[in-house]
């Protein structure tokens, strides 16, 4: 699948929206798939500037660690929301992290 975006910015949006739930991918994942220079710390600057209904809960380092928590509104929100999903998460990393992981390289080729 192509993204097909104006700037960088929506082509991160683009997939992270693209992401099934119960599952979780990297900034390193994102960037690698979009060829961004500059690589996860880009994607992090797009995630920090989403717009609502984009799922960043999605997203974590790549030890699978919640580095992205404080963005949210609450510091609890993105792990909420990982564990209505099914993930289980402890002392702020997703347990299984290799079992949950999509990779946009993978999946959308």
């Amino acid at each position: 699948m192509k993204i097909k975006a104006q700037n960088t910015f929506e082509s991160v949006h683009q997939v992270v929206a693209l992401i099934p739930s119960g599952k979780v991918t990297t900034y390193g994942a994102i960037a690698n798939y979009l060829g961004l220079k500059g690589g996860a710390r880009v994607v992090g600057y797009a995630m920090n500037a989403a717009p609502r209904g984009i799922p960043a809960h999605r997203v974590v380092n790549r030890l699978g660690e919640l580095s992205g928590r404080k963005s949210f509104e609450t510091p609890d929100m993105m792990q909420e929301r990982l564990e209505k999903e099914g993930l289980v998460i402890v002392k702020d990393k997703i347990k299984d992290f290799k079992a949950h992981f999509w990779d946009p390289s993978v999946a959308l080729g």
